[in-house]
């Protein structure tokens, strides 16, 4: 099993303390494998509205982040880390207060480079944004700090 894939693993069951911004956000993921990962999010316009009062689009964008790159993160061995070199995202519907799904995975994972999707469902499974992404694998000298 791949080092990235245990620690992903290890936070979804209590092991190892999930990234600091779900509690800021209200996330958790709710299932993993190898380059896949799920996150749970209940959108509340009392707290993630923008102006108009729908859903923050950048919200979506830090859950689809997130996404992605936990699923690329189970790909990783145990001296590599990564970093989120590109992000795009299409927002297809307006949310309010829904429960949302992040379907993060990994399309294709080179030696440095990946390239990551996430479709973001609401409750009746109606798709509300896509997200795509590149990631890059640091090795060595270049992943340590991060």
């Amino acid at each position: 099993m791949k080092a990235g894939l245990e620690y992903v693993l290890n936070m979804i069951n209590g092991i190892v303390p999930p990234p600091p911004s779900s509690k800021f956000l209200g996330y958790s993921i709710s299932d993993v494998s190898d380059m896949h990962v799920e996150i749970a999010f209940t959108a509340d316009v009392n707290i993630h509205a923008n102006p108009m009062g729908t859903l923050h689009g950048g919200v979506l964008s830090a859950i689809a982040d997130t996404a992605m790159g936990l699923a690329y993160a189970t790909t990783l061995d145990e001296d590599e880390t990564f970093t989120t070199i590109e992000l795009k995202i299409n927002y297809l519907k307006p949310v309010w207060n829904s429960t949302l799904c992040a379907v993060g995975k990994v399309v294709k994972r080179g030696q440095m480079i990946g390239l990551l999707e996430c479709d973001i469902f609401d409750e009746r499974n109606k798709l509300v944004a896509r997200a795509s992404s590149t990631g890059m694998a640091l090795q060595g000298k270049k992943a340590r700090g991060r």
